[in-house]
């Protein structure tokens, strides 16, 4: 069903949603910016002093029994979201979710059936899918530019260990996610543009088949605590860890692709985000490293030498319609925009919950690999129910 008129959407979680309050602006005439709900009221304080006529909530509850608001952005902790998603779709609420969507594979599961009765919109905010390079990179491998995919990489490597903890060396949302799981907890700004480049999901392209994983010993993140709060703090020592510091899989694809993924919130070093690789018969991609370097590209035949070029070498030839249309737009524009856009024009985002659910799936699965010393664990189809997709913007 088609959605006439301003869009009021409540932001759910005030502190790390903040930055959500911009949507208003962004889309002056689609969007209203209506509400806020959060635990915390002092939260509230620079809400108030940015939008003055925002409604404010510390009741999620309440918030979704408010007739008025037609769609929530989630942006409280991960391990919250799918429980919140659930319930929001089922209150008849549009909901945009950070990310993971889900931490457990019956979440994964109970998600996609939400999404199936409820036919809301539901829409995965995961920013990374809409860099610029990974755009570039993506419809390079739409127009057949690679030939075909044998192997990927990804990685998000981030020192997180100071944002685990209080100042009194009790533990943050993030250390206790450290604390109580093992595998690749925070996969999809890895995951999600190779499963797009892939074609993950997608009509005549590939899909997941299973995966392998394997974690190191907490060696760096016990060491923080250690020099932090002494040896005698809980963290200090290396079983009071699940968590290791680098977890490492491998994922088959049911088209015979390898995709090698890396998660690392503790190895002290600068980090890099943005890890990605693609191998395919006919070329090859590397992301930069750092700022100051270029992705590079090659492609059999384009290249007198067997020598890398820059990505943006290849911009005027194949950059995405979307960067074209919105050049210098950061991701979160272009997430906002499909959401907003699939809500009025009463459709399922191009990010959609079956993706949501496939990309999210691979943090339980992963715990369950890495629990039986890396034995391969199927990759379950959440699209056996899925109407067929239909155009959107981001495909444009």
């Amino acid at each position: 069903m088609t959605h006439s008129g301003m869009i009021r959407i409540a932001v759910v979680g005030g502190n790390r949603g903040f930055s959500y309050g911009n949507v208003s602006r962004l889309f002056p005439d689609k969007v209203e910016l209506a509400a806020v709900c959060d635990l915390n009221e002092a939260i509230f304080v620079r809400w108030k002093d940015k939008f003055p006529d925002i409604r404010t909530f510390t009741s999620f509850e309440q918030l979704l029994d408010d007739p008025s608001i037609d769609a929530v952005v989630l942006a409280t902790p991960m391990l919250m979201h799918q429980r919140q998603a659930v319930q929001a779709l089922k209150a008849g609420k549009h909901v945009i979710c950070e990310v993971a969507a889900a931490h457990t594979l019956e979440g994964c599961w109970e998600l996609v059936e939400a999404v199936e009765q409820t036919g809301k919109v539901y829409m995965m905010s995961e920013n990374y899918c809409y860099y610029r390079s990974n755009l570039l990179v993506r419809h390079m491998a739409e127009q057949g530019a690679f030939g075909q995919f044998t192997h990927a990489e990804c990685g998000y490597i981030h020192d997180v260990r100071s944002a685990t903890h209080k100042p009194d060396g009790t533990l943050q949302w993030r250390g206790e996610l450290l604390r109580d799981y093992n595998g690749i907890n925070y996969p999809t700004h890895s995951l999600g543009p190779i499963a797009q480049w892939l074609g993950i999901n997608r009509e005549g392209g590939d899909s997941f088949d299973c995966i392998s994983t394997f974690v190191s010993d907490p060696a760096s993140q016990c060491d923080h605590f250690r020099t932090r709060f002494g040896a005698d703090h809980p963290g200090a020592q290396p079983d009071y860890w699940k968590q290791g510091d680098s977890a490492l899989a491998l994922i088959r694809t049911k088209g015979g692709a390898v995709i090698y993924m890396r998660n690392d919130f503790s190895s002290p070093r600068p980090h890099n985000y943005t890890h990605y690789a693609l191998q395919g018969t006919k070329g090859a991609y590397l992301a930069a490293r750092h700022k100051d370097e270029d992705p590079l590209v090659w492609l059999a035949g384009r290249n007198a030498k067997l020598e890398w070029s820059s990505l943006w070498d290849y911009a005027e030839e194949f950059e995405h319609p979307l960067w074209r249309r919105s050049p210098d737009m950061p991701g979160e524009f272009f997430v906002m925009e499909e959401f907003v856009a699939a809500i009025g024009e009463g459709r399922q985002p191009e990010l959609d919950v079956y993706d949501s659910a496939v990309w999210s799936s691979i943090f339980p699965l992963s715990v369950e690999s890495a629990a039986g010393g890396g034995r391969p664990v199927a990759i379950p189809d959440f699209t056996i129910n899925r109407p067929r997709r239909n155009p959107s913007a981001a495909s444009v």
